[in-house]
């Protein structure tokens, strides 16, 4: 049965239990009672497809489902943003992503229940509220009996999930079928869509689409940082699975940075210090990927700063980041367009980087080149900058995979080795940091049942440098440097303040939990026996907002201890008389 055939009563019935899908031990079957399309809302927004009209240059022909929204602003930026730029001269079939920004004032869907599930994902993969992703599947064959001599079309995925593996594979395996069988096929999809288990993280998922199978795992906050379990391929048990996904949001990273291959560690400081970043790319499919591997570089860290897989002039932040009348803002932006050679020569840092191909020699040695030299698009690849590393250059790591590619080491065993690297040395870095900041922590001996939960001490950027001399990044790398320097520059970018606050959440909820914890040790019922009864009212609905706000705020409290202080509430209220325990049993709180 189609998802336009489902009455409307049975969805009614099907969605009454909707909310308490995910509280049962094995949410993914529960999740199969929601209404239609919110499975569907859990993955995808929308899926659109844009054509080339003579008369109107690009357009949204198709939005399905038919009743997703999209403000004519998201249009328009969808429409620019899923054709390749006219000098890229992409025949055949291209793949490549984009990000641009939501509109303000959407109301949120009902799947935002769902959204629980994004606390247990890393931090660099929870959904960022404020944008969309989009996936492109585009096509340019001859075609001589249209007038423009050309079929130009794109199937494009709109999601909020970063899972860029995921839905490009997705893509790969309908897009073709779509070109030929249209729209039924389209609605067809988004009916298997629709029917796939939530994206629950660290489970197994099968996700059924077009007759193939795909079988991922999410990645959990728990994984040890890098280190993916592996989803194995087809044992006899599961026969009709059709792939494997080795990951759901990982790019080729060694396919990527080959083309700037000796300045790697000089791009991970860039990065790290949300640098205002150009990548130069002669098309979307590297523009994007590149970006993309550019922003992981730094995992586990988030990067917090905007990031364009593919930007245009179109873009409805064109003006805003191209403006000479103020510094560049940190962003890292995906170009092909010649004119940005032009429009973005006042940018401190300049990737121009030619074919993506796999790597079949050495790379050349290639110096950093200043800024002045890049005049085109056409300029020789390479790093324009005049930026001056913190850290000195690891030779190490350039002499591994040079013997890999001599070697003929597959590009994925090189994208292992490059990630591994990158994870070193970015945990190197953030270690100090983490270590001073869970010393700003109250002791637990401070925290009194009776009193507010204490404050965390301030950061103080002085201190902290105190600490490194003994405790410094030098515990973990041989690198050496200006590691004082690069800190000093870090403490000032968005990533450091989005890292921060954070810690300061996680760490705020950890003291609340305590707090918790030492109410539930605590006699309550004895000490309302020596209190008036106001004071006694007054500590029900403290514990009973207490209570709300752990649930409200998903604190690290086992439930044990809630049933605890919910136990300890109802003892207290049988204490007291019956005027007062009818109010209070009744009492919600805010």
């Amino acid at each position: 049965m189609s998802l336009r055939e489902r009455s409307p009563g049975r969805a009614a019935e099907d969605g009454e239990d909707a909310a308490g899908a995910l509280a049962e031990p094995d949410g993914s079957e529960r999740c199969l009672s929601l209404l239609p399309w919110d499975r569907f809302s859990a993955w995808l927004h929308c899926v659109c497809v844009v054509g080339f009209d003579l008369e109107l240059g690009q357009a949204v022909e198709v939005i399905y489902p038919p009743h997703s929204k999209l403000t004519d602003k998201e249009k328009t930026n969808i429409c620019y943003l899923s054709f390749p730029d006219s000098n890229s001269g992409c025949l055949g079939d291209t793949q490549f992503c984009f990000r641009f920004r939501r509109s303000p004032g959407r109301k949120v869907s009902f799947c935002c229940f769902l959204d629980q599930l994004d606390r247990d994902l890393p931090v660099y993969l929870k959904k960022d509220p404020a944008y969309y992703y989009g996936y492109v599947y585009f096509r340019q064959v001859r075609d001589k009996s249209l007038k423009r001599g050309y079929f130009q079309k794109s199937l494009v995925l709109i999601s909020k999930l970063p899972y860029v593996h995921l839905f490009r594979t997705m893509l790969k395996q309908i897009a073709p079928e779509y070109f030929e069988k249209s729209e039924a096929f389209l609605e067809a999809v988004c009916s298997d869509v629709d029917r796939w288990p939530p994206p629950i993280p660290g489970k197994i998922l099968h996700l059924p689409v077009m007759g193939i199978i795909m079988k991922l795992r999410i990645p959990t906050y728990r994984d040890k940082p890098g280190t993916t379990p592996v989803v194995q391929n087809m044992h006899q048990a599961d026969a009709q699975i059709s792939m494997a996904l080795p990951t759901v949001h990982e790019v080729d990273l060694f396919r990527c940075f080959c083309p700037v291959f000796f300045h790697i560690q000089m791009l991970w400081e860039l990065v790290l210090l949300g640098e205002p970043l150009v990548v130069m790319a002669p098309s979307p499919s590297e523009s994007s990927e590149t970006v993309l591997a550019l922003v992981s570089c730094i995992s586990p860290l988030k990067y917090c700063s905007d990031f364009r897989p593919y930007f245009t002039i179109h873009d409805s932040e064109f003006k805003e980041y191209t403006t000479r009348t103020q510094a560049p803002p940190s962003v890292i932006l995906g170009v092909t367009n010649p004119f940005f050679a032009k429009t973005l020569q006042h940018w401190p840092h300049i990737i121009r980087i030619g074919d993506l191909k796999l790597p079949g020699e050495v790379p050349k040695q290639v110096k950093v080149k200043k800024l002045k030299n890049l005049k085109t698009l056409d300029s020789k690849p390479g790093v324009y900058t005049s930026y001056k590393p913190y850290l000195n250059k690891d030779e190490e790591i350039v002499k591994q995979l040079q013997k890999g590619v001599q070697q003929k080491r597959p590009t994925e065993a090189q994208s292992v080795i490059l990630r591994r690297y990158f994870l070193e040395l970015t945990e190197s870095f953030i270690i100090p940091l983490e270590r001073y900041v869970a010393s700003l922590m109250p002791l637990q001996k401070c925290i009194s049942p009776w009193k507010s939960p204490p404050q965390l001490r301030q950061f103080s950027q002085d201190d902290f440098m105190k600490t490194l001399e003994k405790a410094g990044p030098q515990l973990t790398s041989g690198l050496k440097g200006d590691w004082i320097g690069l800190y000093r520059h870090f403490l000032k970018s968005p990533n450091f303040d989005g890292w921060f606050r954070s810690r300061q959440k996680e760490m705020t909820q950890k003291l609340e939990a305590l707090h918790l914890e030492a109410l539930c040790n605590e006699n309550l019922v004895f000490w309302s026996q020596k209190h008036t009864e106001v004071e006694t009212v007054d500590l029900v609905l403290k514990l009973k907002n207490k209570l709300l706000q752990a649930d409200r705020e998903h604190l690290p409290v086992k439930t044990d201890t809630l049933k605890k202080l919910q136990t300890h509430i109802n003892d207290i209220i049988l204490a007291l008389p019956d005027d007062l325990q009818d109010i209070l049993l009744k009492t919600g709180t805010t």
